[in-house]
């Protein structure tokens, strides 16, 4: 499978759109409205996935597309699916927080093959795609190789999340045996272990286009992206990001005795 067009493709749409969020980061143009789920939104949020959609009807005109603002399109059952994600982290956006980003994710056949993320306001980008190889602005990105959870740091959205989805005793756990804890949030949290910036990422509560490319970004970084029972998936509701070296410890950890 031969996916670096797609890869290519992503990572220049993802670029596209987060310059164009940065004409709204920061100004009064960001004031959020509420959408029924209770969760905010912007004009950036609308402007950035309307661009990213209008570039996949272009290039991929029989693609499905899933994004986070507008309804899907295309057919359900078709092999290629691009999920969008056009500000995760639009609470940061909002308060001006630079760790938002544009995300954009390939599905051929229900697994995720290629993505990339971008995160405008500090200009990195991160890519992947299977059997390309992962990548931070051009350099190939690596997890961490620390060997215990106790010598490495975890991140976290929200701290109070973990007790709102039933995981605080797992969390409390996890905690414990961890050298660090920073609550380096969304996607960027995840970003983080897939360059070696940080060893593991939890969050109690996912939907697929917070993550779409997530999964091929750590594994091709040599890491683990999926749910909390270590299957790669972004369709599990919950998600971590953690290195093949220490997924064995966070796994028992989850457990528990």
């Amino acid at each position: 499978m031969d996916l670096r067009d797609h890869l290519e493709f992503a990572a220049q749409i993802a670029y596209e759109a987060g310059r164009l969020t940065l004409g709204y980061f920061g100004t009064a143009a960001a004031r959020p409205e509420m959408k029924p789920d209770d969760t905010p939104v912007t004009v950036a949020d609308r402007e950035a996935e309307r661009l990213m959609r209008a570039a996949i009807r272009e290039k991929y005109p029989r693609h499905a597309i899933v994004g986070e603002e507008f309804e899907n399109e295309g057919d359900e059952d078709a092999n290629h699916r691009w999920v969008l994600d056009p500000i995760d982290g639009t609470k940061a956006f909002v308060r001006g927080v630079p760790l938002y980003g544009v995300l954009i994710g390939l599905e051929i056949e229900g697994r995720c093959e290629a993505g990339a993320a971008y995160f405008p306001a500090l200009d990195e980008m991160l890519c992947a795609a299977t059997g390309e190889g992962c990548y931070l602005n051009g350099r190939r990105a690596r997890v961490s190789e620390k060997t215990r959870l106790a010598e490495g740091i975890v991140c976290f959205t929200d701290a109070k999340g973990f007790e709102r989805y039933g995981r605080e005793a797992e969390w409390r756990r996890i905690l414990s045996a961890a050298g660090e804890a920073r609550g380096w949030s969304d996607a960027y949290g995840h970003a983080l272990v897939a360059t070696g910036r940080a060893e593991a990422m939890f969050d109690p509560a996912m939907n697929p286009w917070d993550c779409a490319p997530l999964p091929p970004i750590l594994r091709e970084a040599g890491g683990y992206f999926g749910d909390w029972s270590g299957s790669e998936t972004i369709h599990g509701d919950e998600a971590i990001s953690t290195t093949q070296a220490l997924l064995p410890e966070v796994l028992s950890l989850i457990k528990g005795p």
